[in-house]
């Protein structure tokens, strides 16, 4: 966005009664929550985007219905220099270094936390992330630190969480055909979770629907006819910065499904950490409860299927279709003894 530009900003002017303090406490929350610059008492800044015209426009609206007046102004800067001092008024370095030090206190005490507790404080985290990134209208260096801490945080969480997860190799990832890999025994981790199941609904959806799962107690324990995943020495594992989920989408090619790309971001996110997705916390909502209520790894399975063909069904849809796609029924899920 050229900042010199003419109406490249909006200010909105609110005035409100003072003898009803709900309204305004409740339009002051939503103005903080928006990382308005506040230009002096009732006058805030904000960069001109669809987004934030149409938070500036409901409160406005909000605030004659509370007998206050309001009113949104386009503004342009006088110059570069005055465009720059309204930028740096929106700067969010300061939250960050105030996150990387709630990050610094998490990481000096990972190793006396229980798994609940370094699950419990890496969502925190993430959640603080989520709320400085969200009102982070000109991301710059601090936040892309910020990216590759919490990503760095959550590998070490994890290693003490799961310490037999994978660990990513070198290499690239070459292109195979599906026929190769058709009627297979796939092997993994017993009691999987993110990546392993959404690696496995991938599998028989996509690559081999007649696919057969074997839960390992161990790696060691991968019978010689079966094809392992996600997990070192597989013959499917974390490649680089890619997951399990991301290697089988680049060697099977499948890339370029939208739906497929969305379901990606989403795992990785849940996997290994990174950039949030908003779907994220709903996804493992639902695969935490549905791990609660089907305990065997084979039952987790068929019904976490379910789950991600609806995520892939609403990721899959563009604007201008309506309605979920129809899928034919898949192949039920035959487990296997090892």
């Amino acid at each position: 966005m050229n900042l010199s530009s003419k109406y490249s900003w909006l200010v909105l002017v609110i005035s409100l009664p003072t003898e009803n303090a709900t309204p305004r406490m409740r339009i002051w929350r939503a103005l903080k929550n928006l990382g308005c610059a506040a230009l002096r008492n009732g006058v805030y800044l904000l960069p001109d985007r669809a987004e934030t015209r149409n938070s500036f426009e409901k409160l406005a609206e909000e605030t004659i219905q509370a007998n206050g007046h309001a009113r949104l102004l386009p503004v342009a800067p006088t110059g570069k220099k005055q465009a720059g001092e309204f930028v740096a008024m929106l700067d969010r370095t300061p939250d960050y270094l105030e996150l990387t030090k709630e990050m610094d206190r998490f990481q000096s005490s990972m190793g006396n936390l229980q798994a609940v507790e370094l699950r419990r404080s890496l969502k925190t985290l993430r959640r603080n992330f989520e709320a400085i990134s969200g009102i982070d209208y000109f991301p710059g260096p601090a936040r892309e630190q910020t990216v590759k801490t919490l990503e760095r945080l959550d590998s070490e969480a994890l290693s003490l969480i799961s310490p037999d997860e994978p660990r990513p190799v070198p290499g690239k990832i070459e292109r195979l055909r599906r026929e190769d890999y058709q009627g297979r025994v796939w092997a993994t981790r017993k009691r999987p979770w993110i990546d392993r199941l959404a690696s496995a609904w991938l599998i028989q959806r996509f690559i081999d629907p007649q696919a057969r799962f074997a839960w390992l107690e161990k790696p060691s324990d991968c019978p010689a006819h079966a094809v392992g995943f996600d997990f070192d020495g597989a013959e499917f594992t974390h490649v680089g910065g890619q997951i399990t989920f991301e290697v089988l989408l680049a060697s099977f090619g499948l890339e370029e499904d939208r739906g497929l790309s969305r379901l990606a971001a989403l795992t990785h996110y849940l996997d290994v950490g990174g950039v949030p997705v908003p779907e994220a916390s709903g996804l493992e909502t639902m695969m935490s409860g549905t791990q609660m209520k089907f305990p065997g790894d084979d039952d987790f399975l068929a019904e976490a299927m379910r789950t991600f063909d609806l995520f892939y069904a609403a990721f899959s849809e563009t604007k201008a279709e309506r309605g979920p796609k129809r899928r034919s029924a898949p192949p039920e899920n035959i487990p296997v003894d090892v």
